[in-house]
């Protein structure tokens, strides 16, 4: 079989809960709570074995992508490109007092993140770049394969956007919950999203 006609699928899975509460945690490095851990490995029991493990390289992400991968003993990298969009000056900030202060802005992002971006934040046009890249890296190097990507809420809204075709200014409208896992299968080159309740196997 050519690796054209091999089905690759890809799980992305959200980190669990970090320490802090609900925050604006871009590059912001918090490790995961309790709490947090016990999301990730609740989510993952279940699941068929992977063949290897990509991650942000952001330890709510990271640590547990390590332990994952001695576990189960797998190949584990870190990706650069697969971290989260910078906030800016809105990190470490939540979102319930950065409403109180500055109500406009928030709603302004949330509707328009491209022309909206929080001040001194990534430009949302070179989030989506340095993500893509990795994606189209992980599709090249992977035919074939089972994988599983440890990254963030922003970070898989861009990944289930290319295979949607869902506008850059809209992603912000999935929701993404902690350690939610999504599902890409790839069929002589075509992604699709597959949909789920419980367990993916």
């Amino acid at each position: 079989m050519s690796n054209t006609d091999a089905v690759t699928t890809i799980d992305l899975i959200r980190h669990g809960e970090p320490e802090g509460g609900v925050l604006f945690r871009g590059w912001r490095d918090d490790r995961l709570s309790d709490r947090g851990w016990q999301q990730m490995r609740q989510a993952t029991t279940d699941h068929a074995t992977w063949d290897c493990i990509r991650s942000s390289p952001l330890l709510r992400c990271a640590e547990f992508a390590e332990e994952l991968s001695e576990k189960l003993d797998i190949p584990m990298e870190r990706d650069e490109r697969l971290r989260e969009i910078g906030f800016g000056d809105w990190e470490g900030c939540s979102p319930e007092v950065l409403f109180k202060v500055s109500p406009q802005s928030l709603t302004k992002f949330w509707n328009n993140p491209i022309d909206c971006p929080p001040p001194g934040g990534e430009p949302m046009m070179q989030f989506q770049s340095r993500v893509v890249s990795a994606w189209q890296d992980i599709q090249a190097t992977s035919a074939g394969r089972h994988l599983l990507i440890v990254a963030h809420g922003g970070v898989n809204r861009i990944l289930i956007g290319q295979v949607l075709g869902i506008p850059l200014r809209h992603l912000f409208r999935l929701e993404l919950p902690y350690a939610g896992i999504s599902r890409i299968r790839i069929e002589q080159g075509c992604p699709r999203l597959v949909f789920h309740c419980g367990s993916l196997r």
